[in-house]
């Protein structure tokens, strides 16, 4: 499962950490395809309308073998608050 992590990895296939819905599998395949997410989503449920449950399979699929982006340890989720100086 490793190799296929890393083969999805080189060619630029991850699932954001941040700014999905479900399970990120649009939003990256959006942004590899170099398009917002939310257009990306948008063509998804018309895909899904014409295909009806046809989506559901390689949706699963690719939430499985899409490995989640990388980040730095300097990357903090929730980020912290902005400390003010006091007077």
């Amino acid at each position: 499962m490793n190799d296929i992590h890393e083969w999805f990895r080189r060619q630029g296939l991850t699932r954001p950490r941040h700014s999905r819905l479900l399970a990120g599998v649009v939003a990256g395949l959006g942004r590899r395809l170099g398009i917002d997410p939310w257009p990306a989503r948008l063509l998804v449920v018309l895909l899904a309308i014409i295909l009806h449950v046809g989506l559901i399979l390689p949706y699963v699929i690719l939430w499985i073998l899409m490995p989640l982006e990388e980040t730095s340890p300097a990357t903090v989720w929730p980020p912290e608050p902005p400390v003010y100086p006091t007077r």
